[in-house]
């Protein structure tokens, strides 16, 4: 059940990532979930769970879409 929850929880921070960050984001679901579980993963070491946890994971995750705009424009 983790893992579904992993997932799941990765679609909501991402989803929510990218309407908190600015531009349009030619990117799919898969992406943007991974991108999510990516920003939990590293944002779960800074805060320990709770509504602090959730808003570390979606900060990270806006940080993770810049990085990833930043590659896509140098052609990376």
């Amino acid at each position: 059940m983790s893992i579904i929850a992993t997932i799941v929880g990765g679609a909501i921070i991402g989803a929510v990532a990218r309407m908190v960050k600015p531009g349009a984001d030619p990117m799919g679901w898969i992406m943007t979930i991974l991108f999510g579980i990516a920003g939990a993963f590293i944002g779960s070491y800074i805060a320990h769970g709770g509504l602090w946890g959730w808003l570390v994971a979606v900060v990270i995750t806006v940080a993770l879409l810049f990085g990833w705009d930043a590659l896509k424009r140098r052609g990376v």
